[in-house]
């Protein structure tokens, strides 16, 4: 039978969400708590991948495994197991074929920006001094909805089959003394969103017109782009599926 896990992770001490040859994961360290608990080895299959540092406030995984009698109490052991930075929130039964990462229609992320120092948020915000213009920056964002191909904003050397991904939410947003910006879309290259945030804020500080940074977006060249943002302002919020996946 296959089953889904919801999870919440701070990515701070791990190496991303995907298994590493030397370095920890997330997916290791949930791989080997299932092991234990069901005395099988489990393989896990992720909605996708985050990288290292980076945080997850909502990620779906599956695995197989024979009936599990009582989902509410290996949800529990589970938590009392993990490190206090890994959460599991829930565990569906679905169908056979349900699948983690090629069902999923949408995700969505988070990027969070300090303005101004604040203890509170070092690990989890980016902290920057000025604040740049948020309506320049808003009106690059817009300009996504309208492109398909986002090589410019990719790691170099990916291996992937396109470059193509369908953006559908865009934009910043000012709440007390912080800058957010949310972005939602079919898929996610390597690398892509804070690459597109460090481009966003050279528009916002004046180093990148609108007119360059549609330069950006046709050059297909992550050269051209500006800088990534820092890893730990990045938080993967949302995983989407089609309305009926978990009812079975």
């Amino acid at each position: 039978m296959r089953y889904f896990i919801e999870i919440a992770y701070n990515g701070k001490n791990y190496f991303g969400w995907q298994r590493q040859p030397e370095q920890i994961s997330v997916q290791q360290v949930l791989e080997e708590t299932l092991s234990t608990l069901l005395r099988k080895e489990i393989k896990l299959t992720g909605a996708g991948r985050t990288d290292a540092g980076v945080h997850a406030k909502q990620l779906f995984t599956h695995f197989d495994f024979k009936e599990i009698d009582n989902k509410e109490e290996l949800l529990f052991r589970m938590n009392s197991f993990l490190p206090k930075d890994i959460s599991v929130k829930n565990i569906f039964k679905v169908k056979e074929d349900a699948h983690a990462r090629f069902d999923a229609v949408e995700r969505e992320y988070e990027y969070v920006i300090s303005l101004g120092k604040d203890p509170f948020s070092e690990e989890f915000a980016y902290q920057i001094n000025h604040k740049p213009n948020v309506d320049l920056m808003n009106k690059a964002a817009k300009m996504l909805l309208n492109h398909k191909n986002f090589q410019c904003f990719s790691r170099s050397k990916t291996d992937v089959k396109t470059y193509n991904c369908t953006i559908v939410k865009a934009h910043w947003k000012a709440k007390n003394n912080r800058l957010i910006f949310t972005i939602a879309a079919d898929r996610f290259l390597r690398n892509m969103v804070r690459a597109i945030v460090g481009t966003l804020l050279d528009v916002g500080y004046g180093k990148t017109s609108l007119e360059d940074f549609k330069a950006i977006l046709d050059s297909k060249s992550r050269e051209e782009a500006g800088a990534s943002a820092p890893a730990h302002g990045l938080y993967l919020t949302r995983v989407v599926y089609p309305q009926t996946f978990f009812e079975k």
